[in-house]
């Protein structure tokens, strides 16, 4: 486990699994059968070393007769379920009224499909765990919670033409991705924009970066490297970070002409 926090929370979860285990006098391998798991995942559990799925703590929690106390972890260790990084991003995006992001190298992760997710965190390198991909995937997929959001926050994107041609995952997955995007670009709360390659002056060259207005009134942003995730909050960098923004829009091609844009890559991908 990568964060204090998260390590903490399954720690307890488990400790509280073998008390209520061994309350009954039930072993691993019983309790495992008894709910549908192996005895090495309910010692993983109960170590602190695995997450528990929601379907294994409520089938616990009925089988070792904890009423209730088992399955109200669940949302806990939901949170816990995420990177820690993903977790501060998500507080912010939850509490934002607008949201911009430009994205060079990949389909923006707001935007992304469960495939597309995947394949990009399968080639990362030092490869990853299976459980390491399926916990990437899904605390990505459950930021995406902010298109439905009521009220809606206003959100818009910026993403390089390369984005829409690289067939990360391959080209099945590319195509659905390429739908997927002019789906999202039917809501009316939501912008996505195109920079086309052949720009020949472009304010986004220094790389990728999201803004989020929040509910306070305050702006933050968020930058990602190779090897570190930062949030800024000084005013003076945000509203240089702001000002790109603004350009790099002007730059791309308009929200309508963008669409169409993407439906023509998406007709070269058929």
């Amino acid at each position: 486990m990568e964060d204090e926090e998260a390590e903490a929370v399954l720690k307890a979860v488990g400790r509280q699994i073998k008390v209520w285990r061994e309350s009954v006098g039930m072993r691993q391998a019983e309790l495992g059968a008894a709910i549908g798991y192996s005895e090495e995942m309910v010692s993983s559990v109960e170590r602190g070393r695995r997450l528990p799925k929601p379907d294994f703590l409520d089938k616990a929690d009925e089988v070792l007769g904890a009423d209730g106390k088992l399955s109200a972890m669940k949302e806990d260790v939901e949170k816990a379920r995420y990177p820690k990084n993903v977790r501060d991003l998500k507080q912010q995006e939850d509490e934002s009224v607008e949201l911009g992001a430009y994205a060079n190298h990949y389909v923006h992760g707001l935007l992304q499909t469960p495939e597309y997710a995947r394949a990009l965190y399968t080639m990362r390198r030092p490869s990853y765990t299976e459980e390491e991909i399926d916990r990437h995937v899904s605390a990505r997929l459950a930021r995406q919670v902010i298109f439905e959001r009521v009220p809606s926050p206003t959100i818009t994107f910026v993403q390089e033409e390369v984005t829409l041609r690289r067939p990360i995952g391959g080209r099945t997955v590319l195509r659905r991705q390429l739908e997927h995007l002019l789906d999202i670009g039917q809501l009316r709360h939501v912008e996505i924009q195109v920079m086309p390659t052949d720009r020949e002056d472009h304010a986004g060259m220094g790389g990728p970066f999201r803004l989020l207005k929040l509910r306070n009134g305050k702006t933050v942003a968020h930058e990602e490297g190779q090897t570190y995730n930062r949030l800024i909050s000084d005013a003076r960098e945000v509203q240089l970070l702001e000002m790109r923004y603004g350009i790099i829009r002007a730059q791309a091609l308009p929200p309508r002409e963008s669409l169409t844009f993407i439906e023509k890559v998406l007709g070269e991908e058929t």
